[in-house]
């Protein structure tokens, strides 16, 4: 594998701060830590965004991947996301967005090329800061919440000990999602994933 493509820029979206870690809402963060063990890259405070980056490669000589998790809280994601694409010259194109997907079940991963942001906050501030909406999501699902739950109030609860057995998996599942767009592409990795 060359780097003819340039570097891509995987924006794990979350909220900062230990009472969120374990919210549904910060899938995204939980995405971004595993592909950051996988290409053997820590997180560090970016000298030039309100958050935290990390930097590795796919495989030997494989694609770039810079790794964000924004630390401005989920409305004003697009702030940081913008100024490490800016700064590391990455087109919209290959910015990937891994978030939670309240219109998905729980249990699955889907991958997408722009589109709405179905009233998700991070996303629509990446849109604004983008100046697109044209840049891959990967969707983790986390489904509806039950009765009359207020979605905002679901998505910073916790996944309920039931999700927590299969969560461990999904995440890696959603990781794997991720170098497959990197490496292949939407499509294949649609046509990979989107099965059943």
């Amino acid at each position: 594998m060359t780097d003819e493509a340039g570097p891509w820029l995987v924006v794990g979206l979350g909220n900062p701060g230990r009472e969120y870690a374990n919210n549904r809402h910060n899938v995204g963060f939980m995405v971004a830590d595993l592909l950051a063990a996988r290409v053997g890259a820590k997180f560090g405070r970016h000298k030039r965004a309100m958050a935290e980056a990390a930097e590795g490669r796919l495989g030997f000589g494989g694609p770039k991947l810079v790794l964000l998790k924004p630390l401005t809280y989920m409305n004003l994601s697009g702030g940081p996301v913008a100024g490490l694409a800016q700064f590391h010259k990455i087109p919209p194109a290959h910015v990937i967005a891994v978030h939670d997907e309240l219109d998905i079940p729980y249990g699955q991963v889907r991958v997408k090329c722009g589109g709405g942001e179905g009233g998700h906050n991070g996303l629509r501030s990446m849109s604004k800061s983008l100046g697109t909406k044209d840049y891959v999501r990967v969707r983790f699902g986390i489904g509806r919440p039950p009765g009359r739950q207020d979605p905002a109030d679901y998505v910073l609860s916790d996944f309920s000990s039931a999700e927590r057995k299969e969560l461990e998996f999904l995440v890696d599942r959603a990781a794997d999602v991720v170098e497959s767009v990197v490496l292949k592409g939407v499509e294949p990795t649609q046509n990979l994933y989107h099965g059943g």
